[in-house]
């Protein structure tokens, strides 16, 4: 999963970048990087290792000049954690530059891959992403849009882009629009996102959202879209909604990720009840609005029971177990005076691979909890993500080694409850239709790779 971020006209587009990164942060914690195209064609590149305050600041910033700029925050599914892997990529070939940002992972890398080093193309990455930038650059189409309908003929997965050719800023999404992207105006600019909460820190108005299987180009002649390949059955991922997104923003045409937590929170209070307990809490932050619909379901008192250490990364998306087992030391600490003697009820957005939830459990219980009661707001993850998400083996999901009552023993808890795959597709915006919900239910919308090697080429996304 990534952040992604483009601005094309003001004054200082990669100012504007910088700051809307900052609010796409949680998409991406391993690198940020920032490509600015100046009035004459030349893209000027900075990018770093670790978060857009470590490394996108001071002189770095100050040698990107232009009206153009897009930017990236990575969170690699695959491909290892490099600088080398670090977006956006920038390529220069003889039409001038290309620069490209990614959310998304291609299913079928390995073989474009492949193809491409046959006939000769030399790859820097390990990133699916550079084999975008190489078909485009190999297209013999006149105009940016065209090169890039050329580039991503064929590719199957998913992917929100934004690719600069010249001083054409150009958006795209893939036909089945898994992941989120919208577009924005601020003044004379157009402003690109991986979400509104990005377009709102800038003071951008949202527009509308780029639609499944389009290109939407800015340059010169202004705004405008086309379509690229035949429409296909659409599968927004719906753990966005779960987890990923922040809940202050509105994603797939204007769902708000807050209230999709508040009703799924609802559903599982209906599906799941836990009568004699004395309160619920949510484990901060993705967890807490879906904690605030149980309470308001079932009647428990919400209290703050779990503190966050705010200058910890999310755990879900360190790049290593190691780091997420440290991780969960130094990022909560529970509430004695809320929890002690009490029986709780600790809501979580999910249970992925079981590590954290482990920890979580027996620090509520260190701290007095008489019985723990555990509820997730979403089904059991079952399968793994083919498409931006880092699941990438069956060996690593607790539930898809596990049943219910055996991870219950495993992670420490008196009883533990899941929401249902239909309660929770139908509390989604949207629902209960058009979403991808492999990850639980194992309906894959493409033929799963078979091949472990194509899961080695991770955009970083």
């Amino acid at each position: 999963m990534c952040g992604i971020f483009g601005v094309r006209g003001g004054h200082d587009a990669a100012a504007l970048v910088h700051l809307g990164l900052y609010s796409l942060q949680h998409r991406g914690q391993e690198s940020a990087g920032i490509v600015a195209v100046d009035e004459t064609g030349t893209a000027r590149a900075h990018r770093s290792m670790g978060l857009v305050s470590e490394g996108l600041r001071g002189n770095a910033l100050s040698e990107l000049r232009g009206r153009l700029a897009i930017g990236h925050t990575r969170y690699s599914t695959a491909g290892s954690s490099t600088i080398e892997n670090a977006q956006p990529v920038l390529v220069r070939f003889r039409g001038g530059y290309i620069t490209l940002a990614h959310n998304g992972n291609i299913v079928n890398a390995t073989e474009l891959r492949r193809e491409l080093e046959a006939e000769g193309s030399i790859f820097n990455s390990t990133m699916d992403s550079e084999v975008l930038v190489h078909r485009m650059a190999r297209s013999h189409r006149a105009r940016p849009e065209e090169q890039l309908a050329d580039a991503l003929d064929g590719v199957e997965g998913a992917f929100s882009l934004l690719v600069a050719s010249g001083d054409t800023l150009m958006a795209a999404r893939d036909p089945r629009g898994w992941r989120p992207l919208v577009i924005g105006s601020l003044g004379n600019a157009v402003v690109f996102a991986s979400e509104t909460c990005a377009l709102d820190i800038v003071g951008a108005t949202h527009v509308r959202d780029v639609r499944p299987g389009e290109i939407v180009i800015v340059d010169g002649e202004g705004m405008r879209a086309m379509q690229f390949g035949a429409p296909l059955e659409q599968r927004r991922c719906v753990f966005e909604y779960v987890y990923f997104a922040r809940p202050d923003s509105r994603i797939f045409d204007g769902g708000s990720v807050d209230r999709a937590r508040r009703a799924l929170g609802r559903q599982l209070g209906r599906e799941c009840p836990s009568p004699g307990a004395d309160l619920v809490f949510g484990v901060p932050d993705s967890a807490n609005a879906a904690a605030l619909g149980y309470a308001e379901e079932t009647g428990l008192p919400l209290e703050l029971a779990l503190i966050r250490n705010h200058y910890v990364g999310r755990t879900f998306i360190q790049p290593s177990q190691e780091g997420r087992d440290h991780k969960v030391k130094v990022k909560y600490n529970a509430v004695r005076e809320v929890i002690d003697g009490k029986s709780v009820v600790m809501i979580d957005d999910s249970i992925v691979r079981g590590t954290t939830t482990r920890g979580l459990v027996a620090l509520v219980r260190a701290a007095g909890a008489r019985e723990v009661h555990m509820r997730i707001a979403s089904p059991p993850v079952t399968g793994p993500c083919y498409y931006g998400i880092d699941t990438p083996s069956r060996e690593e999901l607790i539930a898809a080694n596990l049943s219910v009552e055996e991870i219950g023993r495993h992670i420490g808890v008196d009883s533990l409850g899941y929401l249902s795959l239909d309660g929770m597709l139908a509390a989604v915006p949207g629902g209960p239709g058009g979403f991808c919900h492999a990850c639980f239910s194992g309906d894959y919308p493409t033929p799963p790779p078979t091949d472990p090697d194509k899961l080695r080429f991770g955009c970083g996304c």
